[in-house]
């Protein structure tokens, strides 16, 4: 099972890890107000006992057991028998950002980081509790806990209230000791809510409660793992598992992340550091806000759809062009927190056509992964996913800009693979990822070196962009 922000979907694997089925549902994510994105809990609840009920009618086999991964970050505030106080409040949420701004300027952001790992953004479940604290207290005061996407579904399914590691690592789990960090607590304001954090457990499960089996295909008593979240899920899946080796996910929203064998706060406070499967790797995660969703704007801005990528890409010269693809309203996360952070185009003049501005998009998108990547120390294999990678152009572009190869994975299920293989550890089977060879793209030796130019200026104008922001 992986719950994402705008779908839910559910993979059939077999015990080698091949997919044999495959469903999905999409799910609401409602902008309720300039920058404000909630969710209706109790209908990705539903969408997955929807998936399920597919799902198994699909497959002509006994299921062994369900793994769950889902978007991460968020609040989602839940009453004890999981159900929702009010709408879950999505990692995209900007309603925070004066928190973030305020914790930043008294020192409180660098601080927190220093003992995490984790630098706060406005999507966190830290300054959200905080702004309910501050704005709808009696909402907290209902609520038995302040959940994420994937426990609210576990505590739904089986009753069973807890979090994983990988989850509780933003913002308040210190990392080495997988504890939460009470003075953090204190220092955020929040200790009175410590009991609204849900106990950690490094690989919950539970298993399936008589009434949410109804419908579902799946009898009583099937176990339910909480996997992972989607981005640590989706290493796992992806078979990172030496230290320096990295994964870049580009979906709606741009993932780099990077296996290490020591939790590091050094340097420029920015991501986050996530305790994953193994007790002792973690993930230096740098999720920056827009990936193909900085695509989709585009392509709307010229009148055109994914269909004609491959045209615009081949078509498109971005010489003198320098975009800053940070489009979220709540504004950026990686490779730094800005609230306030929005996006640029400079260069433009009449001859500028579409295809210039789409291939200048898609060519910003790779140097912020560069940028993420470069920050969380990459330094072997790097593979890629995501439905931006299904165009091979855009894949040669991050290639390209990169410098480095890029093995891109044939599948797209990598979180749910990650899920499954959670699933399979605690039925005591064997949990490390199927081999997948993929499409390697090497980077072009003029293009590279064309590229490191236009990364330079990128990077100058990222800096004098961040002044006008408002350093943070």
């Amino acid at each position: 099972m992986d719950a994402g922000t705008t779908v839910t979907k559910a993979v059939a694997f077999d015990p080698a890890g091949v997919p044999l089925a495959r469903v999905a549902r999409p799910t609401a994510l409602h902008r309720v107000a300039d920058g404000w994105y909630e969710q209706d809990a109790d209908q990705v609840v539903d969408s997955v006992r929807q998936v399920l009920a597919e799902l198994t009618a699909a497959v002509d086999r006994p299921v062994a057991g369900v793994g769950v991964t889902a978007q991460g970050d968020g609040l989602w505030l839940v009453d004890p028998a999981g159900r929702p106080v009010r709408p879950a409040i999505s990692w995209m949420d900007g309603r925070a950002a004066s928190i973030v701004e305020r914790w930043a300027a008294g020192g409180l952001l660098e601080s927190a980081y220093r003992r995490t790992g984790g630098l706060m953004f406005p999507g966190a479940s830290g300054p959200l509790l905080a702004w309910l604290d501050e704005h709808e207290p009696a909402a907290l005061d209902r609520a038995a806990t302040a959940a994420y996407c994937k426990d609210v579904v576990l505590q739904r399914l089986t009753g069973e209230r807890a979090t994983d590691p990988s989850d509780a690592s933003m913002p308040f789990l210190d990392p080495r000791t997988r504890r939460y960090d009470d003075e953090l607590l204190a220092a955020c304001g929040l200790a009175h809510r410590r009991d609204l954090l849900a106990p950690v457990h490094d690989t919950p499960y539970g298993r399936l409660l008589p009434s949410p089996a109804d419908g579902t295909g799946l009898p009583a008593g099937t176990p339910v793992v909480a996997a992972p979240y989607d981005l640590p899920a989706s290493a796992w899946g992806a078979g990172v598992t030496r230290p320096g080796d990295g994964l870049l996910i580009l979906g709606t929203t741009l993932a780099c992340q990077v296996l290490v064998d020591r939790p590091d706060a050094a340097g420029e406070p920015c991501g986050f550091v996530l305790s994953t499967w193994q007790p002792d790797r973690w993930l230096r995660a740098l999720p920056a806000m827009v990936g193909t969703a900085a695509l989709d704007w585009v392509l709307r801005l010229v009148g055109a759809d994914l269909t004609d990528l491959p045209r615009l890409l081949a078509q498109g010269r971005s010489d003198g062009l320098t975009v800053l693809p940070y489009l979220a309203e709540s504004g950026e996360r990686a490779p730094f927190v800005a609230p306030r952070a929005r996006g640029r185009i400079d260069g433009l003049h009449l001859g500028t056509g579409p295809a210039d501005l789409v291939r200048a998009v898609c060519e910003a998108v790779a140097y912020s992964a560069r940028h993420c990547l470069t920050t969380a120390g990459l330094t072997g294999e790097l593979v890629a996913c995501g439905g931006g990678l299904a165009s091979t152009a855009w894949a040669q572009i991050l290639a390209d800009v990169l410098d480095r190869p890029v093995r891109v994975l044939a599948g797209q299920e990598v979180g749910a693979l990650g899920a499954a293989l959670a699933a399979r550890r605690v039925l005591g089977e064997p949990a490390t990822a199927p081999a997948d060879a993929g499409r390697v793209h090497h980077p072009d030796p003029v293009a590279a070196r064309r590229y490191a130019d236009g990364y330079a200026r990128y990077l100058d104008h990222v800096a004098n962009a961040r002044a006008g922001w408002g350093q943070v």
